[in-house]
């Protein structure tokens, strides 16, 4: 952690080098060194700095990014490219990059403190994770998505089928990296699941996918009792572009449309969200906003504020600060009436 190189008295992470309140007043400079910091980590997994927009290109609709790609470009998130004209993924139809493994439930759940899985001994989880992501959080909690060689791609038979067979699953929960680029699979998988048995069928993403994909993901929630979980990072349009390298205002259009379309009448709640309390960048002023907004569509929606702990590129970063986490539950607090503070663990290490 170091001070500010614009105003020189903001706390800042080494990686991106500005802090919060330039990034919100003086877009024009802290977007300088905010593109240099995703620049590096790009570089570094061999993905695309920015979503290619090259005219002419074959375009790709399954997140917000929509890229459009010209020969030889691969997608932001790097599973599609242009090859001799033609759209190609590194995975096969009906295949994706993910792996599926065992987590007996009660599990760590962002959903724990509400999800009536919590009380289901003797059940598990199987949990999906994507690797791959339409984002580029530089303090992603789960970084190892973009090593795409430490996996094998998974047939969607094999997925279903493993999944069929275990008698003890309560829930599937796909999660990475994100869902949005392989929802596809996702949502295909979870319609063969439920053809076969009753099972819950949870998700939990950034939200910036299409739109008409998410509908679809949130009804099978909706119909099969499962919950979506929202990971609603930033509301400050800059501070989402630096901490997360692309814009997120499509996390709020899908959030207000599943609220809208399926919250009212479930039980337990299908949607929920999230924030991590990124130290001295997610603030009460960004939770008071967050907050606010679901209010507007519901005040019964449940949310909960993650504690942070260092990783990936902010590791200089400190766990986040008591006085932060309590400015930023009171500040939600004012507007919603389910707010939990989860990862409270790691307020231990302080």
């Amino acid at each position: 952690m170091e001070e500010c190189v614009i105003c020189g008295k903001g706390k800042a992470s080494a990686t991106l080098r500005v802090c919060v309140d330039c990034i919100r007043s003086d877009r024009e400079k802290a977007m300088i060194y905010a593109k240099a910091a995703h620049n590096r980590i790009r570089a570094e997994y061999g993905l695309p700095v920015e979503p290619p927009k090259s005219g002419g290109g074959i375009s790709c609709d399954l997140c917000s990014n929509e890229c459009v790609m010209k020969e030889g470009e691969r997608s932001y998130c790097g599973l599609k490219e242009n090859v001799n004209g033609k759209l190609r993924s590194l995975t096969p139809q009906d295949h994706a990059l993910t792996y599926a493994y065992i987590d007996r439930l009660p599990t760590n759940c962002c959903a724990a403190w509400f999800c009536p899985g919590s009380s289901q001994f003797g059940k598990v989880n199987v949990a999906v994770f994507f690797y791959a992501c339409n984002f580029d959080c530089i303090f992603c909690q789960n970084a190892s998505h973009k090593n795409f060689g430490m996996v094998k791609v998974m047939s969607i038979n094999d997925f279903v089928s493993s999944a069929k067979r275990n008698e003890n699953a309560y829930c599937v929960c796909f999660f990475g990296g994100s869902p949005e680029p392989q929802l596809p699979f996702a949502i295909r998988a979870s319609e063969m699941i439920l053809e076969a048995k009753e099972v819950r069928i949870c998700w939990e993403w950034n939200g910036c996918g299409n739109r008409n994909l998410v509908k679809q993901a949130a009804e099978i929630s909706f119909r099969s009792g499962g919950i979506i979980k929202f990971d609603l990072k930033a509301y400050d349009a800059n501070l989402s572009i630096a901490l997360s390298g692309v814009p997120n205002s499509r996390a709020y259009e899908n959030f207000e449309l599943v609220a809208e379309e399926f919250f009212e009448s479930s039980a337990p709640p299908v949607l929920t969200a999230t924030t991590l309390l990124v130290p001295f960048y997610i603030d009460e002023k960004e939770v008071e906003n967050i907050a606010s907004f679901i209010a507007s569509i519901n005040p019964d929606i449940p949310y909960s504020l993650l504690v942070f702990h260092p990783d990936f590129y902010m590791r200089d970063m400190p766990v986040t600060p008591r006085e932060q986490v309590q400015r930023c539950y009171d500040a939600a607090k004012r507007h919603l009436k389910n707010v939990n503070i989860g990862n409270k663990q790691l307020l231990a290490l302080i």
